[in-house]
């Protein structure tokens, strides 16, 4: 009886463990995984011990069959497996490229390169990669109107900035699209079109590593640093991981070495760079929930609608914060305030008669006590409207989710990670605000004088 109780109870943690456990599915016999590597495999990429698989709380990533050690090999790329500038002006599209003037950038070269290899279909040499490439992106440039609404400001002028990049490359690359028709059988604007060019500008944007190379005379003076990395490129992003990239002239391929290492059958990670959600969200399309670099951002809008009524001279004073570069940066973390923000309150919590201590406050001279509590305040009130903006916004965007096509759901889940994760920052600094303690200065300090100045 006794015997039988045990097992059901190891049964039990057993059942209960794996609930907490990530699933991971192995991708290995998906046929366009098998195509990919056998492609590899014919440039002389070796690798099996990193394999692509789906992970429940990252998507698809590559998974290591073996621990990494210290300093070990993640990857090693051969230089025949990236699709370079270099590879497209060898291509059939090179003495188009050649000969057109004004010269294509970089980043325009390889975006034709996509779209053509991507029509080619069956015919592509890099048809195993084509086909593991997104065939669509949640980047902001495909966002409809109604999901950019629904970013924070400053994002939000981003992408709307982000979507203007994309359309003006479009028209201003027409006439050389067009240059290209001796080599397709359809009208080139039935394969060069606006859609077409996003997603290559989005799959260039969001999967190219750094890569410098020479300067091409056949190519515009941009700075050609960029190189697709096929199977690479399926490695994801964590905050927490250290990594040493680049191409190895030694080897001559595109090697990533861990600092940390990895253990056997845990995804392997690398990192984009110590970007904050909204950056993440900007040039790669995803939001890193629990990201420790990630704040919520404060615009001069929020300022304005928020502190106006309430701050003496604040239209000159928001002019003497742009003018010493004040404006920008401004953010609430898990800790509360930024010091930046602080700074900028609390030349706003100022009276009529401190006009002199201005710029000694930008410069960190102290406030009285009374001045220090009202630059307090004035985050409260700040951190307050920015919760309540974000709570609106969540509410719009689950009306939209039960409205919306699966596309629109895609960039709604992607918008509300971003905004759940600003909730949670806003939430602690409210906190933060609330604990603050009143001796951040001695009660007996007096205003700053001209002396601050």
């Amino acid at each position: 009886m006794g015997s039988r109780n045990g097992r059901r109870q190891r049964r039990k943690r057993r059942r209960d463990n794996s609930e907490n456990v990530d699933r991971t599915v192995n991708l290995c016999h998906d046929s366009r995984y098998v195509e990919l590597r056998k492609w590899l495999k014919e440039r002389s990429f070796n690798n099996k011990y990193l394999i692509p698989a789906h992970f429940s709380n990252t998507g698809r990533g590559l998974m290591t069959t073996k621990a990494i050690s210290t300093g070990g090999l993640v990857v090693s790329l051969p230089e025949s497996c990236l699709m370079t500038s270099h590879t497209v002006l060898s291509s059939y599209l090179g003495e188009y490229i050649k000969r057109w003037k004004p010269c294509v950038s970089p980043v325009l070269a390889l975006c034709a390169f996509l779209i053509s290899e991507r029509h080619l279909g069956p015919g592509s040499r890099w048809k195993p990669y084509i086909d593991v490439l997104p065939k669509t992106y949640t980047c902001p440039v495909y966002f409809s109107d109604d999901v950019i609404s629904l970013l924070p400001g400053d994002l939000r002028n981003k992408a709307l900035d982000q979507r203007g990049t994309v359309l003006e490359l479009f028209s201003s690359s027409l006439p050389f699209f067009r240059s290209l028709q001796p080599l397709f059988k359809r009208p080139v604007e039935e394969i060069f079109t606006h859609d077409a060019l996003r997603w290559a500008w989005c799959s260039v944007n969001t999967r190219t590593v750094y890569m410098e190379h020479l300067q091409s005379q056949f190519l515009s003076r941009e700075r050609d640093v960029y190189a697709l990395a096929p199977y690479l490129d399926l490695l994801n992003h964590s905050a927490s991981v250290q990594v040493d990239a680049g191409f190895s002239q030694a080897t001559r391929c595109y090697e990533i070495r861990s600092r940390q290492g990895c253990r056997k059958f845990q995804q392997a990670f690398i990192c984009y760079g110590p970007h904050d959600n909204q950056k993440l969200l900007l040039e790669y399309g995803f939001v890193a929930p629990g990201n420790p670099h990630s704040v919520v951002y404060v615009d001069p809008s929020d300022l304005q609608i928020c502190l106006s009524g309430a701050v003496q001279q604040f239209a000159q004073k928001l002019l003497f914060l742009k003018q010493y570069g004040f404006l920008t940066n401004l953010t609430f973390g898990l800790d509360g305030a930024s010091w930046r923000l602080m700074t900028a309150l609390r030349l706003l919590s100022l009276k009529l008669d401190q006009y002199s201590c201005w710029k000694g406050v930008l410069l960190g001279a102290a406030v009285s006590q009374d001045r220090e509590e009202r630059s307090v305040h004035l985050a409260r009130v700040l951190c307050q409207h920015l919760w309540d903006e974000n709570t609106k916004a969540l509410q719009r965007l689950s009306v939209l989710k039960q409205e919306g096509g699966a596309s629109m759901r895609e960039q709604l889940a992607v918008v509300e990670c971003l905004r759940l994760e600003a909730q949670g920052i806003l939430g602690h600094s409210q906190e933060a605000l609330k604990n603050l303690k009143e001796d951040a200065l001695p009660s007996d300090v007096s205003p700053p004088t001209e002396d601050c100045v």
